[in-house]
C-alpha cells in the first residue's frame, strides 16, 4: 500500500443559477421571526450549554487565536497599530499625586486573511441584503443599525467540535485552492469518533499553519490561495444545525470556484442566507495536538466578542477548555 496521500474525488463546479438556488434553499429568513438577528446561533440553547460545560476533564484552556500582528505581512499587510500613551519613563503623567502608571493605543482592521476575528451578520450583503432580508443601507457610515456585532454581547459558549480534514486524507494539510465537501467533513468524523450536531461551533483545520511551517514560515493567502469548504458543505452545515462555523483560513477556498457574483459562497450563503456567523483565521495548531493526543475532539468553546455599537465584527480570542 502507498503512504502518498489518495487526493479526493474532484468536485463540480456549481453554476452560479444553482448557487442562487441554493442561496434560496437554505434562507433561515423569518424562520426565528421577521426582527431575529441571531440566526443560526438559535441553534445554541441553554441546555446546549450546560451539556457542553460537562466536557470539561482536566480544565486546560487553549487560546485559538493568532498574536496581533504588528508588523506588515503577506497575510496582514495592515497590521494592528500599538503605541504607548505613558511609558515607565512617563508613569507619573496622568497628574494624580502617587498614581504610577503606563497606558497604550491599539487600532487595527477587523476582516482579512491573518487576524483571527468574528464576522457579525451585517458583514455581507447578497443582492443588497443582508441576514433576514435587512437592506444593505442599514449599514452606514458610522455603522450598522441591524444584525450587528452587539449580536454576540452575551458571548458564544458552548461544544466546540474540531475536525482534522488533512489528517482524514492522511496530509499535513490541503493545498491552497482545495474545496472539502461532504465526504471529507464525514471521513474526518468517522476517523475521529466524534459527530457534529445542533448547537455546535465547528471548527474545521485545512492545515493552514503546517504549510506555513513546511514554507519556512511565510505564506501568502493572496497570492497563493487558501483551501477550504466546497458550497456543497453549505446543505450538510444547515442539516446538522451548526450555530457557528471556524476555520484556520476563511472557510471559502481561495481563490474561489470563479463562478461570476459568488466569489465567496460559504461566506455569501452562509452568513447572509443561512445566519451563520464565521470565525476567520483560527490558531488550531495547539487544540489539533491536545485532542490528537486525548482522543477527544468535542470540548467546551467560549467566544466573548467586545461590545462594538454598529460593529461588523472583531477580534477576538476564542478559547477550548478540555
Amino acid at each position: 500500500m502507498s503512504d502518498v496521500p489518495k487526493p479526493p474525488a474532484e468536485l463540480p463546479t456549481p453554476s452560479s443559477e444553482e448557487l442562487w438556488q441554493m442561496f434560496e434553499a437554505l434562507k433561515n429568513w423569518g424562520r426565528w421571526g421577521p426582527d431575529d438577528e441571531r440566526g443560526a446561533l438559535n441553534h445554541l440553547t441553554p441546555s446546549h450549554r450546560s451539556a457542553a460545560a460537562a466536557l470539561v476533564r482536566d480544565g486546560v484552556a487553549l487560546s485559538l487565536a493568532h498574536a496581533l500582528p504588528l508588523l506588515p505581512s503577506a497575510d496582514t499587510p495592515i497590521p494592528a497599530l500599538h503605541h504607548m500613551l505613558a511609558a515607565g519613563d512617563a508613569r507619573d503623567a496622568s497628574g494624580i499625586p502617587g498614581y504610577e502608571a503606563s497606558r497604550d493605543w491599539i487600532g487595527m482592521p477587523v476582516h482579512g486573511l491573518g487576524i483571527t476575528h468574528v464576522d457579525a451578520l451585517c458583514h455581507i450583503f447578497v443582492r443588497g441584503q443582508m441576514y433576514n432580508g435587512v437592506p444593505a443601507s442599514e449599514v452606514r457610515s458610522d455603522g450598522a443599525r441591524r444584525n450587528t456585532l452587539k449580536t454576540l454581547s452575551d458571548g458564544v459558549v458552548g461544544r466546540g467540535v474540531l475536525v482534522d480534514l488533512p489528517a482524514a486524507r492522511g496530509a499535513e494539510f490541503l493545498e491552497p485552492g482545495e474545496p472539502a465537501g461532504v465526504a471529507e467533513l464525514e471521513a474526518a468524523e468517522s476517523a475521529q469518533g466524534v459527530s457534529v450536531g445542533p448547537g455546535d461551533v465547528l471548527l474545521v483545520s485545512t492545515g493552514r499553519d503546517a504549510r506555513r511551517r513546511a514554507l519556512g514560515g511565510t505564506l501568502d493567502p493572496g497570492a497563493d490561495g487558501l483551501a477550504g469548504l466546497h458550497p456543497e458543505c453549505l446543505p450538510w452545515l444547515q442539516e446538522r444545525r451548526i450555530a457557528v462555523l471556524g476555520s484556520d483560513g476563511i472557510s471559502d477556498p481561495m481563490p474561489g470556484l470563479g463562478v461570476g457574483e459568488w466569489p465567496f459562497p460559504v461566506h455569501q450563503i452562509g452568513i447572509a442566507a443561512m445566519g451563520l456567523h464565521l470565525i476567520d483565521n483560527l490558531d488550531l495548531g495547539p487544540l489539533l495536538r491536545e485532542c490528537a493526543s486525548r482522543g477527544h475532539w468535542a470540548f467546551l468553546f467560549s467566544l466573548a466578542p467586545l461590545r462594538i455599537e454598529g460593529g461588523t465584527g472583531c477580534p477576538v480570542n476564542p478559547l477550548a477548555v478540555l
